[in-house]
């Protein structure tokens, strides 16, 4: 009887969570390790099924990079990242669009339907107009990446039709620019560009690590909240580096654009959406825009 009872407080617990965000878009950024390991991959989705079952709207945006990278071994392609990023060719790009929008992507749908949600897989070139990503080495001079693009605006209407019918988009990041050409785009920048464009109340970047740590080796220190403000000093003392500068100034620019809050949470912890959004004490790092 004990254990009955507390689940009822959890619900109650999250009683004014799910009335405070319901019709609310969420933006969910899904990658990194927690796609390859299944019990993590399918409860993230569960998470998301539960989400739009209570009245919120999420949307998925994911990557899917150890899938390309073992599609294009299999092909005899050597993957090559140069800054953090795939060098993709035009050998590459089919590859990538391939495993993204025919595996990655149907698989995400099916697991979300397999939980009773109704979802729908959209193509990012038909939402996303990208151009060319330009990255400065060390000496300043530009480092061609190939078809690797950068989030120019997106067309929101798609994906709204799909709310609206009550379905989750699961979105690629992928773009096309004016001539056509498709561009791989990082899912983080996809992700928040989406956020930006339909002025999410949250974009979340589900993460390999806690959130935002105040001491990298101890996974414990997580910073809960922090506002703009604060971001600069972190980077200046090297708490907020490497693949995370990425993250940090995709939710800056969301926020400047009118996204309301976003959340750097561990996509490994089981059922880390649910706890970090319908919670009071929550799981992950918080970025509030400024008072």
């Amino acid at each position: 009887m004990q254990s009955i009872i507390e689940k009822a407080g959890v619900l109650i617990e999250a009683m004014p969570y799910i009335q405070a965000f319901r019709g609310e878009v969420v933006v969910i950024k899904f990658g990194g390790s927690a796609m390859e390991d299944r019990a993590c991959h399918d409860g993230i989705l569960a998470d998301a099924a539960f989400m739009e079952s209570v009245g919120l709207y999420p949307i998925i945006v994911h990557g899917g990079g150890k899938a390309i990278s073992r599609r294009m071994s299999e092909l005899g392609l050597n993957p090559v990242f140069r800054h953090g990023l795939r060098v993709t060719d035009a050998a590459a790009i089919e590859v990538v669009a391939e495993v993204l929008n025919h595996h990655v992507n149907v698989e995400i749908v099916e697991t979300l339907v397999s939980f009773g949600a109704k979802a729908v897989g959209i193509q990012g070139p038909s939402i996303i107009q990208a151009r060319k990503h330009v990255v400065l080495d060390e000496q300043g001079q530009p480092v061609d990446l190939g078809f690797v693009g950068q989030v120019d605006q997106v067309d929101p209407a798609q994906v709204l039709a799909c709310l609206r019918s009550g379905m989750i988009p699961v979105v690629t990041p992928l773009g096309r620019d004016d001539a056509g050409q498709i561009y791989n785009i990082n899912a983080d920048d996809a992700a928040a560009g989406l956020a930006r464009a339909l002025q999410a109340r949250k974009l979340v970047f589900l993460s390999d690590v806690p959130g935002i740590l105040s001491d990298a080796a101890d996974p414990a220190s997580v910073i809960s909240s922090l506002r703009q403000k604060d971001v600069a000093d972190l980077i200046n003392r090297g708490i907020i580096a490497g693949g995370m500068r990425p993250k940090i100034q995709g939710a800056l620019d969301a926020l400047d654009a009118g996204v309301k809050k976003v959340h750097i949470i561990d996509g490994g912890l089981p059922h880390s959406l649910l706890l970090e959004i319908f919670t009071d004490q929550g799981i992950g790092t918080e970025i509030l825009k400024n008072d």
